[in-house]
């Protein structure tokens, strides 16, 4: 019996919590919500196309040249020879922009794994890496894949070289649990870049080593306390916790209530916490999240173990 050619191809892409307190740029997770949906389908006209965008109030461009899911699309279908192939692309966002939580990223990872499945897979999820890279830098403007490669492989990730985008996955211990918190306000990666510090004192990055080091061992024991205390950023987060309203309130609540620790989601303002157990997730979510009401600022907690999956399709036709 022949199976039919797929007309059409709808992923789910999730969001990422990068960096993880000490892994500046080289260490990321993914979780289970939010995200967006990107629908891909063959087109009788010539190129790649995005007809329809939602849910991103009108800032995202239609043209595929300047989209993130765009960008990394049409690299993957240049580097396969098939730049004219016609294909249509709908991309319905389903998480706030600015918020540290890979909003970008899951474009990108979406754009060019859809059309991969569009057009029968010919390249694993790895071979999929510079492609969505390339997304994510057309938003960016940084090479880095703290958010993409954990959004693209699932699970956690580690970037040994961004340059290199020499990328592996960690084990993720098996009761681990995130509680992430998206406070209602922007802050832009451009400006959360900008004030980080040029230069950092051999002391700190030995501490900061040390941290990246005991959380990766933590990861492969399953040490929950080993991981604990391993959850500290002495580089990221000093200056830019000054960017989200009581950053040390709500740390301190997420820690009372049970949290292994806590910091902040990329360039923020989302904050994480991991936890052992789902019961102490829901805790520490729900007490930060009532630190940021008492602002007052509106806050969406999200709670999931870390996701083994990563991106993934979701319908087929």
């Amino acid at each position: 019996m022949s199976t039919q050619p797929l007309k059409e191809v709808r992923v789910f892409s999730p969001a990422t919590v990068a960096n993880v307190a000490c892994g500046f740029d080289v260490l990321g997770f993914c979780i289970d919500a939010p995200g967006d949906e990107i629908v891909a389908r063959f087109s009788s006209q010539p190129g790649l196309r995005i007809t329809k965008i939602t849910g991103d109030g009108g800032r995202l461009p239609l043209d595929a040249k300047l989209n993130t899911a765009g960008v990394s699309a049409q690299a993957l279908l240049r580097h396969l020879g098939k730049a004219d192939l016609g294909i249509e692309m709908e991309i319905h966002k389903k998480m706030p922009f600015g918020s540290g939580l890979g909003s970008s990223a899951a474009s990108a990872v979406g754009g060019a794994f859809v059309v991969n499945e569009l057009l029968g897979a010919p390249l694993s999820r790895r071979q999929l890496l510079p492609f969505v890279v390339a997304g994510e830098a057309a938003a960016d403007g940084a090479w880095h894949a703290d958010n993409v490669a954990p959004c693209l492989l699932g699970g956690i990730t580690l970037i040994r070289s961004n340059a290199e985008l020499d990328v592996m996955n960690v084990p993720i211990p098996e009761n681990l649990w995130a509680a992430v918190v998206h406070p209602d306000i922007v802050v832009l990666t451009k400006v959360a870049r900008e004030i980080m510090p040029r230069h950092i004192q051999l002391e700190t990055s030995t501490q900061q080593s040390g941290n990246l080091g005991g959380l990766l061992c933590g990861f492969f024991q399953s040490d929950y306390a080993l991981i604990g205390r391993s959850l500290h950023d002495l580089i990221a987060e000093p200056h830019r916790q000054r960017l989200i309203p009581e950053f040390y309130r709500a740390k301190r609540a997420a820690l009372a209530a049970g949290a292994l620790g806590f910091s902040i989601s990329g360039a923020g303002p989302s904050v994480f916490a991991l936890c052992e157990g789902e019961a102490a997730a829901r805790r520490a979510a729900a007490a930060v999240a009532e630190v940021f009401a008492a602002v007052p600022i509106l806050a969406t907690p999200y709670v999931s173990r870390v996701n083994p999956k990563g991106v993934h399709v979701i319908a087929r036709a």
